[in-house]
């Protein structure tokens, strides 16, 4: 845990959130702002800055996270599909330095 990171604080208990769900690894939640009808986030209770900082001890906690992915967007009524959003670095627009990963549907994203 990072004394200062947001996230590793909602892992923890100390930031309530809205959950969508969560186990001994990782934990999903809304996102706060909203970018589509359906926004939660899957992270790992493990605080990983980013892709960058991932190595191969990661790889079965990053196919977790990519597993879970679809089975709680249908939880969330995404039914029809979704997006997966991983910012990596400043430079790719990530905010919060802790790795996570956006879910995002309910509308028809424009086509990148």
């Amino acid at each position: 845990m990072s004394d200062n990171c947001i996230f590793c604080k909602i892992a923890a208990g100390e930031i309530p959130c809205k959950k969508v769900y969560e186990d001994a690894e990782v934990i999903a939640f809304h996102d706060i702002h909203p970018a589509a009808p359906v926004h939660f986030m899957i992270i790992p209770k493990e605080h990983v800055v980013s892709l960058f900082d991932a190595h191969a001890r990661h790889e079965a906690l990053l196919g977790r996270i990519l597993l879970l992915a679809p089975i709680l967007a249908k939880e969330q009524g995404l039914d029809d599909g979704f997006r997966t959003i991983i910012n990596t670095g400043a430079g790719g627009g990530q905010e919060v330095f802790h790795l996570h990963v956006h879910i995002l549907g309910g509308n028809k994203p424009r086509p990148m």
